[in-house]
């Protein structure tokens, strides 16, 4: 499953998820802190989807009550219940 969500209340505009079955297999994040979110995307390639959810879910960037992580979660969240 291919899913491209659009971000809200972060720098990264865009995340470009590729799930096999329940398991993270790419993500690319367009805009953002590139070297951090590279990181991020090699870091949770392979793994359950529920478990990057549980996880990044609710980590916040400085007083922003979200982050690019967060919203990964949120993406994977939505790809899930599309499923």
């Amino acid at each position: 499953m291919e899913l491209t969500y659009q971000t809200s209340g972060t720098c990264s505009k865009l995340i470009e998820v590729s799930l096999d079955g329940d398991v993270v297999r790419s993500v690319h994040f367009v805009g953002g802190c590139h070297g951090n979110l590279q990181g991020i995307s090699k870091l949770v390639e392979g793994m359950p989807a529920r478990e990057v959810i549980g996880r990044l879910r609710g980590i916040r960037c400085g007083m922003k009550s979200t982050s690019c992580p967060d919203q990964l979660a949120c993406a994977l969240e939505q790809a899930l219940s599309r499923s």
